[in-house]
């Protein structure tokens, strides 16, 4: 199911409570605005309450901080935290690279045909390859070469480009290099992860071929938020393929690069829709 593009999203969380599904959508129907699409979630371990609306205004024009004015009093007995997203609403990512293209060229690609509501101002790299892509999209592209002598120099690049650039959020579409600890807190819940998911796990170089070597009957991919636990932040979406014994290690590598794409894709689509709710370590996903 496709968003309805004149809809706005409201999305809340709280502690759990009776009575938190009917004080928005008794608000929503008192004001007239129509739902078209609801999810919510009781978690009972954190004992927190989560919920997604998207619904069509029952005024023409409607108003946004009247709409506010009015629920902040029904959300206040709840310790409700709310927020309120407009149709018209794009947000601003940053795209960092290395030299693989594949994830970079399907968010390009989606966000040239509005699969993806997103701008992206600018997209950041450790090495030249991808500049031409770039350029052919007409986005500023920044090589910024990295070695351990000077990552902290070019991470305080690349932190002054977001903010030149007033970026919402960082999609690391194969970005090769760890962030350091301070990096991935100033980035905390706003950069998001792919990498490749397979077991038993491989590290190091090329993983798809010691997962070959070891036989390995199924490949994916975890996209999730960036923190300063390497490669295990609030996971978002994941992915997976069965493949078997006729499988050369460029089969999987062709597989494994298709499934990092789309698990990419559709992470960066339920953050950019408000699906996507932090709960701790953990996140609560109202995917479609």
């Amino acid at each position: 199911m496709s968003r309805q593009p004149d809809a706005w999203i409201f999305t809340a969380s709280c502690p759990s409570k009776v009575g938190t599904v009917d004080v928005v959508t008794r608000f929503m129907a008192q004001s007239q605005h129509y739902i078209n699409e609801l999810h919510s979630f009781d978690d009972r371990f954190s004992q927190r309450f989560f919920i997604r609306i998207e619904f069509l205004p029952g005024s023409d024009p409607f108003d946004p901080e009247q709409f506010a004015k009015q629920f902040v009093t029904r959300a206040e007995p709840f310790g409700m935290q709310w927020q309120l997203t407009s149709p018209l609403h794009r947000e601003r990512i940053a795209i960092l690279v290395s030299k693989f293209d594949h994830c970079l060229n399907d968010l390009l690609f989606r966000h040239r045909t509005g699969q993806l509501l997103i701008d992206v101002p600018v997209i950041i790299s450790n090495h030249p390859d991808l500049e031409q892509l770039a350029n052919w999209h007409n986005i500023p592209y920044y090589h910024l070469p990295i070695t351990a002598e000077t990552k902290p120099q070019q991470e305080a690049q690349i932190l002054a480009l977001l903010d030149q650039y007033q970026i919402d959020l960082v999609v690391l579409a194969r970005y090769m290099q760890i962030l350091s600890p301070e990096m991935s807190k100033q980035l905390s819940g706003r950069a998001i992860n792919i990498h490749h998911s397979l077991l038993p796990g491989f590290k190091g170089a090329r993983p798809y071929h010691q997962a070959w070597a070891k036989g390995v009957k199924m490949v994916g991919a975890t996209a999730h938020y960036v923190n300063d636990d390497l490669d295990e932040g609030p996971i978002i979406t994941q992915g997976i393929q069965t493949v078997d014994h006729a499988c050369y290690p460029e089969d999987l590598v062709a597989k494994g690069q298709d499934i990092e794409r789309v698990t990419l894709f559709n992470a960066v689509r339920y953050h950019v829709e408000k699906r996507v709710f932090l709960n701790g370590n953990r996140t609560v996903v109202f995917s479609n």
